[in-house]
This record gives C-alpha cells, structure tokens and sequence, in this order.
C-alpha cells in the first residue's frame, strides 16, 4: 500500500511539473507608439514592428522607433477601422459601420506601396467587426447581420475580390445577434477550421470545418441578453481547444458567464473560473507552445493570466489594452486607448 501511495504521488508530481504553461507573474510593458487614436487592431511581423488599423483613417506600420502613417479616405470621410490582416505581399484593413470599405495595401518587405480599394458595402445595419485569412490566397471576414444572418465575405484570390456569403448558406442569426469590434478577435482559424463568435441578445459560436464553405451553429454558456453582453473574443489553440472571453461591457467587474471553453472543437462549452475574477476582457489568446495550458485575456481592466487553461487566473498588470497578439511565447503587442505597447511576460 505504501509502494502505491508513493508511486501516486511522484506521478500528481510529474503531472503538475509537465505543465508546459510559462509560470508568468510581472509583465513588462514598453510604449512603442502613442497618439491621440483609438487602435483596436494590430498584427505584428516581427519582435520590432507592428501593423495597426485605427481610427481617423490611421493605418500603419511601428517598425522600431520609426513609425510609418498613412490616412485613408473613402470620398471626403474619414474611416474608422477596426479589422487588419496580413498575408505574404499586402495587409488588408476593413472599416467599421457604413459603408463597409476594405482595402489592400500591397507591401515588399516593411515598405507599403499601393492603396486598393477591394471590397464596398452600403447600407443601414452595415457593420463588419474581424478579418482573417486561412493562408495567403484565401480569407474572411464577418460583420453584423444585414439580413437573416451574420455578413461573412471571403476572397479566394488572394484579398483581390471578395463575395458576401447568402444567407442560404448560413445558419440564421438570432434577433439582436451581432458582434463586437473590439479588438479584432470574433474569428479564430486553425488550419481548414474558422470559428466566429456572437454576442448581444445571443452568444453562440458559428463554425466552417472547410473554409467557410459549410456552417454549423452552437450554443454557449456565456452571459446574453442585452445590447453589451456576449462573447468579445474567442481563440483556438489547436482543432478541438478553444476558449472564449467576454462578459457585460456595462458592468465589466461582472465575473459571471463570462469565460469557457471547449475540448471538441466548439461543439460544447463549459465555463472556467465562473464568480471569480478576470470579469470583461475584450481579448483573449492561448501563449504559444504552451500546448493550449496558458491564457492571456486583456481588456480596459488589466491583464489576466492562467496557466491551467482557466481555471485559476492572476492579474498582471491594472493597466488597460483592448487588444492582444503574440510574437513568441513571452512576447506580445497589446494596442489600446491612444497608444501600442510591447508586452514582455516574466516568470
């Protein structure tokens, strides 16, 4: 009895000890741009520069100290964007609310050349909130619905056309159904997969196992009902593990139904560390190479971090961002309220 109970107890102790999540517990966070803009889309290249969509028409790139402008107009109106992706040769940026313009900046290297305008949408309830791409001919993006269902346009050519999906092919939306532009994170793409998140009156996750030819639809815990409730952000560590972060924008300390996660790629969702703090967070991302164990979630709140898939979080820092992406496993850029800043994680 005494040779299985130890046996037991080296296991519980090499169990815990392959955790392969990063035992973070400070951030170090350095500005790396600051301006009076409202930035809620990023996309880094490298450990020194970044691409970020703003509002104000701002787009561009922070490569060391030498930040690189452009202003976009469609007409006489300035753009606010919200969205930014990048493949191979260009970076697209989408605008918010009406019209929906989206466009295609042919790029050599850091150096941006071209301006395109690829893709236009009018109309009353016109809203996109994300983009993506699968690989650098084939991408999505996805907005409030228009009519029966979510707006999701993809491009085949490489960013050069896009075509706006019929609702024939989509799962209908609920009334009040929408999304949220908060920080470019309502898709999440795993090889083939793509996963879009809902919030509002109805927070559910739409799923494609085929690049957005086929959907399906299903349920979450997560808080729903009103206007700002739902489901802000959802990130995929592989093909089956995922974990979506929202809450009430209106009551952010609120911890309730704000945070799961699903083991069967989407299909169910169970909530983590539900009544206990992190309450909203607009971002959420798996660490790299921490096998789906380590979480980071960041909103205008802080910055929140768990090392055992949810389960138990700390707070890193007080200090707010709306957005997060990862360079490696201990670096990040987080955009926020007027600035960009590198995040450094420690141990």
């Amino acid at each position: 009895m005494r040779t299985i109970i130890f046996l037991l107890a080296v296991f519980v102790l090499l169990s815990c000890n392959n955790n392969p999540a990063k035992d973070f517990k400070t951030v170090e966070i350095t500005p790396v741009f600051t301006d009076s803009l409202s930035i809620r889309a990023i996309y880094p290249v490298d450990e020194n520069s970044v691409w970020f969509a703003a509002n104000e028409g701002k787009v561009g790139i922070i490569d060391g100290d030498t930040p690189k402008l452009a202003t976009i107009k469609y007409q006489d109106s300035l753009l606010h964007f919200r969205s930014i992706a990048k493949t191979k040769d260009a970076v697209f940026v989408l605008s918010i609310a009406n019209p929906a313009v989206l466009y295609k900046i042919g790029v050599s290297g850091k150096e941006a050349s071209n301006i395109e305008e690829v893709y236009l949408e009018e109309g009353e309830n016109v809203f996109y909130d994300a983009i993506s791409f699968f690989n650098d001919k084939e991408g999505i993006a996805m907005g409030d619905p228009t009519a029966a269902c979510l707006s999701i346009i993809v491009t085949r050519d490489g960013g050069n056309t896009w075509k706006k999906l019929s609702c024939d092919l989509l799962p209908k939306s609920e009334k009040g159904e929408a999304a949220f532009a908060a920080s470019n994170s309502n898709i999440a793409i795993v090889g083939d997969h793509v996963w879009i998140a809902t919030g509002g009156k109805k927070s559910r996750v739409f799923h494609s196992p085929d690049k957005a030819v086929t959907w399906e639809v299903f349920e979450t815990p997560i808080v729903q009902g009103k206007v700002m409730t739902g489901i802000y952000s959802i990130a995929f560590y592989d093909e089956l593990t995922g974990v979506v972060f929202g809450g009430n924008w209106e009551d952010k300390k609120f911890n309730e139904g704000n945070k799961a996660i699903t083991h069967d790629g989407g299909k169910t969702w169970s909530l983590i560390s539900n009544g206990k703090d992190p309450g909203y967070r607009s971002s959420v991302k798996f660490v790299p190479g921490s096998k789906g164990m380590g979480i980071v979630a960041v909103g205008s709140p802080g910055i929140s971090y768990s090392k055992d898939q949810g389960e138990n979080w700390i707070e890193l820092t007080k200090e707010g961002f709306y957005a997060i992406e990862f360079v490696n496993d201990t670096l990040a850029f987080a955009s926020g309220a007027n600035r960009i800043s590198k995040i450094v994680f420690k141990e």
